[in-house]
């Protein structure tokens, strides 16, 4: 099998199985270095053991590029997809079934680890009929957030993949990129990016990303703020909690729930169910109340490397466990539907 595609099939499978990030970008970054040679080149480098002097190739990766330009599937591949047969997720199976597609992802623009044109081609893999890119906004420095000038020429990329212009990348048409943003609500409640540019996107989901301790009054109306905003069409990952993984715990936010997804149900926002395993957001309680209040869902990846894109079955899984209907998840929508409901 090609070799590239066994290395980056190989980092998948480590993300969606939530690796440490150093063994996950050793496979990417050897097929990053193998990628610019002729195929032939690559087979005879790895036949003559040359292949093992190149700079971002380790036993493991020399291992399984052998056996891809050899014929056979490697054989770490093949252990791989053996254990990826079995979903992630025990339930949900109805509503990942209607999944149709993810409007929270990041790619290297901000703190993805992954070009955009992989994330689409991942997307594709799984069966997305489409995929909302939506790299952090200036405001998060800590993650590369983008200005508005990086912005507009990301909007050209987008562009790009999606007409198949030179340089879209791997990718085979079958998935609608959304141009979109995961843009801070400030303190102030206001959209940390230039409105003009906000009107250019599909999507835009705002969350609070700082200030997380604050005090109930101050966060409900720094909430309602960004809800209220006219381009906001998602509200994510809610109360900003962190249940396990390598960056600690920490608690939700406190707000006034009630309030908060009755102005979501009101301005047309929808509540996020954030798939990722650290976060489960928002938590069942708080699920059932955006529930009673009439709110919209938009079950979501946030995914920051392609693998991490299948971590949708988490959120299904909460959805269904909870009893969300299907026909109030906008991301069992086909997307000229989902497209005219964020444009009002």
């Amino acid at each position: 099998m090609d070799a590239v595609a066994a290395l980056n099939e190989i980092a998948f499978w480590l993300e969606r199985g939530r690796a440490a990030t150093f063994k996950v970008q050793a496979f990417r970054k050897a097929a990053a270095a193998i990628s610019a040679l002729p195929p032939d080149e690559v087979a005879t480098r790895a036949r003559n053991g040359r292949l093992k002097s190149m700079k971002g190739i380790g036993d493991r990766t020399f291992q399984v590029i052998q056996q891809a330009v050899d014929g056979s599937v490697p054989d770490y591949l093949a252990d791989l997809r053996e254990k990826g047969a079995q979903p992630l997720a025990a339930g949900g199976a109805a509503v990942r079934k209607a999944l149709r597609g993810d409007l929270h992802s990041h790619s290297e623009w901000s703190d993805g680890g992954s070009p955009i044109d992989v994330m689409v081609a991942a997307a594709e893999v799984l069966g997305r009929e489409y995929l909302a890119l939506t790299d952090h906004s200036p405001n998060l420095t800590i993650a590369n957030g983008l200005s508005a000038e990086r912005l507009a020429k990301q909007l050209d990329v987008v562009a790009a993949i999606n007409n198949g212009s030179k340089g879209g990348g791997p990718h085979d048409g079958t998935v609608r990129l959304l141009a979109g943003i995961e843009v801070d609500i400030l303190e102030s409640g206001e959209l940390d990016q230039d409105p003009e540019l906000l009107d250019r996107l599909d999507i835009v989901v705002a969350s609070v990303h700082s200030k997380l301790r604050a005090d109930r009054k101050t966060m409900t109306a720094r909430m309602l703020g960004g809800i209220m905003a006219p381009h906001t069409n998602v509200l994510g990952h809610c109360t900003g909690r962190l249940v396990e993984g390598s960056r600690g715990t920490r608690p939700q936010s406190e707000f006034d729930a009630k309030e908060v997804f009755a102005a979501c149900a009101e301005n047309n926002v929808a509540v996020e169910i954030n798939s990722r395993p650290e976060r489960q957001d928002p938590p069942d309680d708080l699920i059932k109340l955006a529930l009673e209040a009439g709110c919209l869902f938009s079950i979501d990846s946030d995914a920051h490397a392609p693998g991490q894109l299948d971590f949708l079955q988490y959120g299904a899984e909460r959805a269904e466990r909870n009893g969300v209907p299907l026909e109030r998840i906008i991301t069992t929508w086909p997307v000229d539907k989902l497209l005219d409901w964020a444009a009002t």
